[in-house]
This record gives C-alpha cells, structure tokens and sequence, in this order.
C-alpha cells in the first residue's frame, strides 16, 4: 500500500476509539455547565480509576494469549488488601514490611493459577473462576467480616497526598505544569526517534503529516490534564505510580521479546510452539503477572479507602476486562495494546463520572456500560469476519 494514500476509512479504523473518547467527552462537557471539566472531577477521574488502569494493564496480557481472563482479580486485590490491612494495623508492622509481604502473596496467587492453568490446561475461566470465590472467602477469613481502618499515614502518603509545588506559585501548581511539558517533550523525542529508526531499518512509515498531529493531539491531551490538576491539588502520587506501571508495560509489550511471545501464542498457538517458544511459560508469565498487578491495586485500594474491608476489589475484574475490549483488544487473542487499553479505561472512567454528574439512575448506568462493551466486542468480531472475507 502506498503510504500516501491512506484513506479516511483507516485513520477512523486505527483510532476509532480515541475518537469515541474525544466524543463522549465533549457530550459530557455539554452537560451540567462543563461539570465534568472541572480541575476536581478531572483529579477525580484519575484517583476513581487508578486501580482500573493498573488491572486492565495486566489484564491484557492475559487476553493477548488467546482471548483468555482472570475473573479473580477483584477478589486477589481484597485479599492481599486484608492481608497488608492486618499487617499494618492489627499488628503495627511497618508499611515497606506490608508492601512486600503484599506483593509476595500477589506473586504466590498469581503462580498458583498460572500453575493449573500453563502446566495442568485447565481452562483459565474455571480456575479464575475457582479463585475469584477462594480468595473473597479467604479475605473474610483475614478480616473476620470486619473493617479494618485506618491506615498508617506513612503508608497514605504514598499513595493519597500529592506532589508538592516547589516552585510556590499563587493560583496555580507549576510543578505539574514543568511535569506536563516534561512529558510532552519526553514523547515527542521518542516518537521521532522511533520514527527515524524505522526509517534506517527500511520499515514503512505513516505520514510526517499524521505522525505531526498525533503528536499535537496527544502533547494537548497531557497539556490540558497537568493543566486541571495545577488548578486543584497538583499531581497526586497515585498518577506516578500508573504512569511507571503503564510505561514498563507499554515497552514489555512492545520492544521485548516476551512481549511478541504473548502476541505469538495468542495469533497462533500451535505454530508459536512449533517455533520453540515455551508457551507454557508464557501463560504462566501472563497470571504470575496478574497476581502482581492485582497487589499493586491492593496498594491504591486500600489506601484510597483507607481501610481494608470485605467487599473491596467487588466488581474490579468487569472494570478491567471492559477496559481491555474497548480498548481494542481482541475476544480472540493476539491483538491489543497498552495505550489503547488505557483509553478504555479512560472511556469507561468518564461515561461514569459523567453519567454520575448528570444524575444517571444507577442502573442505567449498568445498562450503558453493558452496551458500551458489547459494541466494542461486536465491532472487533465483525471487522476480523471482514478481513477473513477479503482475503
């Protein structure tokens, strides 16, 4: 294909949902006199849906490898939190002592399923399924069915305050101004050196012209969210902590060589097999993985809630596993990535903040979120089914 010539239909193909996102965002916007813009509600976006990019982001490298979930993960986030819940505060142990004992129990429970699922084959809907009910009993077991609050502040710091503004500026934080533009320049140099190195290799390159506004859309994009966030409390730790976990993953995933084997075995098991690959190993990486990432959102869970209680981590799987669907990860496997499943997450993030703003019945909002997510997975079925056709 000629590179100069990509039509219109492809560009909305490509970025089909950043465009649905920029939609339902300036919709919402329409409402309650621009509400949802607010620096306090865009703060609260973020701090509402960190655990759902955490999740989501480990989420999808289980879907890559065949289109596969882990129904576990809100019950994994509320036992590891009973577990740090009971450290911290029955037994007075300290908060680093806490997060490593958090993070073995996440690798522990991530291993123990990866282990029935990679090397038993037993299907991971019924092993997650196993310990989505094992893991919320477990919970109560820890907790003794009640709340266990507060926690240290030591340990809130980490998670709950905000970086300070060393530069003092009345009116606004500048310090997450400088961070924005950081970011900013940051992305632009590793788009245009990525560019320039695919370009020495040969590759086939998208238009300057279309890499120009890509950058524009997404400089503005983190312009206006360090903007917002000056204009509240400034960037909350919580933020840092996402950025880094979605970062890591975005270059596991895209410039490592157990990031191709994860898309590998999810486009063709069999042949990924016959080429060497250990695909056992690599659905055990996928939930060891999992295990992780849900003890990392035991961490902003507990903190947020500042407690840990029985019914947390409720629902958090369906949060990641919608986030990971419309953000264009195949129900087959082999195809997704991190930037668009953080825009889903995104999506799904506002449509509640919004909804929620305009006074939306509470099941109703069930109901758009369950069509939301069915569209996303009807628009991936279909467009596999029109390429199998023209081919």
């Amino acid at each position: 294909m000629n590179n100069n010539k990509i039509s219109i239909a492809e560009i909305v193909k490509k970025y089909t949902m950043f465009i649905v996102l920029a939609v339902v965002m300036i919709f919402f916007a329409t409402q309650r006199d621009g509400a949802i813009l607010l620096p306090a509600n865009i703060n609260n976006l973020i701090l509402q849906n960190a655990y759902v990019f955490i999740l989501a982001t480990g989420m999808l490298f289980c879907i890559l490898t065949g289109g596969n979930i882990d129904l576990s993960v809100g019950s994994v986030v509320c036992f590891v939190g009973a577990v740090g819940g009971d450290l911290m505060v029955n037994r007075q142990t300290s908060p680093i002592v806490a997060i490593l004992v958090m993070l073995l129990m996440g690798a522990i429970v991530g291993a123990w399923q990866g282990f029935w699922i990679a090397y038993v084959r037993i299907p991971p809907f019924i092993v997650t399924l196993a310990g989505m009910l094992v893991f919320r009993g477990l919970s109560n077991v820890v907790l003794d069915g009640l709340t266990l609050a507060p926690m240290p502040d030591e340990y809130l710091q980490m998670f709950n305050y905000y970086v300070p503004d060393f530069i003092g500026m009345k009116g606004i934080n500048m310090t997450s101004m400088l961070a924005g533009i950081l970011a900013c320049v940051v992305y632009v140099g590793a788009t245009l050196l990525a560019r320039r190195k695919r370009a020495q290799k040969g590759y086939e390159l998208d238009l300057l012209v279309g890499t120009l506004a890509k950058m524009a859309v997404v400089c503005a994009v983190i312009l206006f969210f360090a903007y917002k966030l000056s204009k509240y409390k400034g960037i909350p730790h919580v933020l840092i902590w996402v950025v880094v976990i979605v970062a890591i993953y975005y270059y596991i995933s895209s410039k490592t060589i157990i990031g191709r084997h994860f898309y590998a075995v999810g486009g063709n098991e069999k042949a990924t097999k016959l080429s060497g690959i250990n695909t056992n190993k690599v659905y055990f990486l996928a939930y060891l993985n999992m295990g992780l990432l849900s003890a990392i959102a035991a961490f902003v869970t507990i903190a947020r809630l500042n407690s840990a209680n029985p019914t947390a981590g409720t629902n958090y799987e369906m949060d990641a596993i919608a986030s990971c669907f419309i953000g264009g990860a195949s129900a087959y496997g082999g195809t997704g990535s991190v930037p668009g499943v953080i825009v889903g997450a995104l999506l799904m993030g506002v449509i509640n903040q919004g909804m929620i703003i305009m006074s939306v019945d509470a099941n109703y909002q069930r109901v758009v979120k369950g069509l939301v997510l069915l569209a996303a997975v009807i628009f991936d079925v279909v467009s596999k089914r029109k390429t199998f056709i023209a081919k």
